[in-house]
């Protein structure tokens, strides 16, 4: 049987969700990467709430800029949330590109992980 890709991006993804989980201290910081936007969401996985979130979908620039400006605004909108340090969670996808550029623009921002 073939496997789709987002097959393979489910399984890849679930295998990450059984190592991390976010904490009251430290919650979990997730990216969805769509074709048109970039999401990330800061959720607290004990009591299932979600503290924080941006998306690209104001920002202006190639998509690469656009992760970038959202990675700001996730690490801006955590800070008024009270959170100062997250575990990170890419959602199967590879650490390159968009979600790279989340990660560290998030990270310029202030937030630790």
């Amino acid at each position: 049987m073939i496997k789709s890709k987002k097959d393979s991006r489910q399984k890849v993804r679930f295998a990450i969700r059984k190592k991390v989980s976010g904490t009251s201290e430290r919650p979990r910081l997730a990216v969805f990467r769509s074709n048109k936007e970039i999401y990330a969401q800061i959720i607290d996985d004990v009591t299932g709430t979600t503290l924080a979130s941006a998306s690209s979908s104001e920002a202006k620039g190639n998509k690469t800029e656009q992760a970038a400006v959202a990675g700001k605004l996730i690490a801006d909108n955590a800070k008024k949330a009270g959170v100062e340090s997250v575990v990170f969670d890419r959602g199967g996808f590879l650490y390159h590109g968009r979600v790279k550029a989340l990660a560290e623009a998030a990270r310029e921002a202030g937030l630790k992980f």
